[in-house]
């Protein structure tokens, strides 16, 4: 490691036992709900606009060690002090912070195009250069629509189609005591180089998921320059391999009339007849690929730990999988199973994904009355939103039916629940994402009885995506001896 990466280690324990933020008993919904003041050096204050509270925390990285130990801990104790907008420092600099269901909708529906992409570029570009997400407004708007034709209803049941084999052949396999992130972080790579990349394995393969996982982690790395043995070093390693794979193996998908999504990417094409050029579809399957897994490991992660704290759930979902029989789920069944559909919505409620996203302010503008001037780099802290007791029930309880029909807490707001972003930039990927995860479950279910490991507490490590600190140790009971 990096002589700057260690010094960051040493800090991050000087400082941990300072970082006591025990969250608040509730979020002041009031407060969500507009601003206040009472905090130090306020940003900006035009007109009548309210100016954006925050303070500069601790000497050279600020806020940075109270998030990556805390996550959306520490953004819902600061919302629920502050308000919906307030801002904190990082080593980047200042960055102002949005929460609560109105302000999160202002910045994703975007209507006066106020907010770019380009907090994500600062992070990310380098990795995962002109993914989807990266892109804005019009460019933004056509890649996407191309990228639809490859999403649609049959597609997706066809990835479902080729997802189910591989959980089959893999889940089964699993010893009885195993730490479940880890293995479900390779089970979802595997169904990834099956439906993405048509079934490549062996060490090629192998290479190519490594250089994934590199270019993730590389993403939020502390010492961003191309020193040998940093993360952001191996990213740009990782980032070479993956673009001279896909450039070495596009010429046989553009030929080709195969089913997997780099296919599908190589073929789309709309009524209009746009279609993607040879660049566009390299880097929009380097993205896709990360995208795809990290995000379907953690929501899967996060809901079997919650099964597995909760027994009687998961016996509830699992008579409904037994029911099933023994046949490969098709789309149609996965989406019969109910309660793994409360438990899975219930899961990306309380253990986002993806709990905040990012964007650049290119102009002056406001966010519920506050001024936010032109250049700001805003983070979206959205799963806020998912512990709002105005739109939740006890949010801090595991309570799956309160998405049921008698209840639907989710529609309290419609940006209430937002596992998957929102406006334009909505994940496009969800409807198979959350098939995938079904599909995972749903084996579990139907193979095992589990249950997590005693004085286990589930906490996440933020320095990138959410990571479960330890990896969530769990005992597998196989069902049938």
């Amino acid at each position: 490691m990096a002589v700057v990466e260690r010094a960051v280690t040493r800090a991050r324990e000087r400082f941990s036992s300072v970082l006591t933020l025990p969250v608040p008993d509730r979020v002041d919904a009031a407060l969500l709900g507009r601003g206040v003041g009472g905090a130090t050096r306020p940003l900006g204050d035009p007109g009548d606009l309210v100016p954006v509270p925050g303070d500069d925390g601790l000497p050279l990285l600020g806020h940075l060690l109270q998030y990556i130990r805390y996550g959306s801990d520490f953004t819902r104790r600061r919302s629920g002090r502050l308000g919906p907008v307030w801002w904190m420092r990082t080593p980047l600099g200042r960055t102002i912070v949005v929460a609560g269901p109105a302000a999160t909708r202002e910045v994703l529906t975007n209507r006066d195009k106020a907010f770019s992409q380009e907090g994500w570029r600062d992070m990310v570009d380098r990795f995962f250069h002109r993914g989807l997400m990266l892109l804005d407004f019009d460019e933004h708007k056509a890649h996407r629509r191309i990228m639809q034709e490859a999403f649609t209803a049959d597609r997706v049941a066809t990835y479902v189609d080729q997802t189910v084999p591989v959980v089959r052949e893999i889940v089964p396999t699993w010893d009885s005591e195993l730490r479940l992130y880890p293995a479900l972080k390779r089970l979802t790579l595997d169904v990834a180089t099956r439906v993405f990349m048509d079934g490549r394995s062996g060490p090629e393969a192998e290479q190519v998921n490594r250089a994934f996982v590199d270019c993730v982690r590389a993403a939020n790395a502390f010492v961003r320059r191309p020193i040998p043995g940093t993360r952001w070093n191996k990213g740009l390693r990782g980032r070479a391999v993956l673009e001279q794979w896909f450039r070495d193996n596009l010429p046989a998908k553009r030929n080709g009339d195969g089913d997997d999504l780099f296919t599908a990417l190589c073929h789309a094409v709309t009524p209009e007849g746009e279609r993607f050029s040879d660049d566009d579809v390299v880097s929009h399957m380097i993205f896709l690929m990360m995208a795809a897994h990290d995000t379907s490991t953690t929501a899967t992660a996060a809901a079997a730990y919650h099964l597995g704290r909760n027994p009687e759930w998961q016996e509830r979902a699992r008579a409904e999988s037994l029911a099933l029989g023994d046949g490969p789920p098709d789309v149609a069944a996965l989406r019969s199973l109910g309660t793994l559909e409360l438990v899975v919505k219930e899961a990306l409620r309380m253990n986002a994904p993806v709990p905040v996203v990012m964007r650049t302010a290119v102009r002056d503008t406001s966010v519920a009355g506050h001024h936010i001037p032109a250049g700001s780099r805003i983070i979206v802290a959205q799963a806020v939103n998912h512990f709002d007791p105005a739109c939740w029930t006890d949010p801090d309880t595991f309570d799956p039916d309160r998405f049921g029909p008698d209840r639907r807490e989710d529609r309290s707001d419609r940006d209430a629940w937002v596992p998957f972003g929102g406006g334009v930039h909505k994940c496009i990927g969800l409807h198979f994402g959350t098939l995938e995860v079904t599909a995972i479950l749903h084996e579990l279910l139907r193979t095992y009885r589990w249950d997590v490991a005693p004085g286990y507490r589930l906490r996440w490590d933020n320095t990138s995506l959410p990571v479960p600190v330890g990896g969530i140790p769990v005992r597998l009971r196989p069902l049938k001896a």
